[in-house]
């Protein structure tokens, strides 16, 4: 066998160069599905908290009238998601992480053309357990900015137990599907790109 055959044979796989380096196999694939409609970033602090995976969404959409030159009513809609591994999780971790989805929206440079920022907090944990579960799925967090006139952000979150199979999330915490790894091999579209291309369609 040439000496090329044999280098090739031997050279392990290149790294996408477009996901970011995560030592968790799990949160590697979720990256993989995101990848095409997510900005993703590894090892990332906010506020003194650490997520081994972020991403950002960001969606344009306006309106046309004849030409593209003359377009109008603007908006710019943004999900931040933040993903972690835990050892356990419980209550108090996610009201921890709420308070931090506030504080970040504290810090959103809105006007008129803003129309949601939603911040998605991801579990990743052993098992959920009841009052976890109860409290995730019962969980709807939205505040107007201005009154609304410039727009609104959203707190959503998920907890997800991958050996089992398990997840659950708040209502419109619709990035969940790429964290169902056992239900389909197929990377999905984002949720909010789904719901805007409704609204201003």
């Amino acid at each position: 066998m040439s000496p090329r055959g044999d280098d090739a044979g031997d050279s392990a796989p290149e790294a996408d160069p477009d996901l970011p380096a995560l030592d968790d196999e799990y949160l590697t694939r979720v990256a993989e599905r995101l990848q095409f409609n997510y900005d993703l970033d590894a090892d990332r602090r906010v506020h003194g908290e650490s997520f081994a995976l972020s991403g950002t969404l960001t969606l344009e959409n306006h309106k046309q009238f004849l030409h593209s030159a003359l377009s109008y009513g603007h908006h710019e809609s943004v999900e931040r998601l933040y993903a972690r591994r835990c050892d356990g999780v419980n209550v108090a971790d996610l009201e921890a992480l709420v308070a931090l989805g506030h504080d970040l929206g504290m810090e959103i440079d809105a006007d008129e053309e803003h129309f949601s920022t939603e911040f998605t907090f991801a579990l990743v944990a052993p098992q959920i357990p009841d009052e976890v579960r109860e409290f995730v799925a019962g969980f709807s967090d939205r505040t107007l900015l201005k009154y609304g006139y410039h727009g609104h952000y959203e707190i959503n979150l998920l907890v997800v137990a991958p050996d089992t199979e398990q997840l659950v999330a708040s209502e419109n915490a619709e990035v969940a599907v790429a964290f169902r790894l056992w239900e389909s091999d197929e990377p999905e579209s984002s949720g909010l790109a789904a719901r805007l291309a409704g609204l201003f369609g």
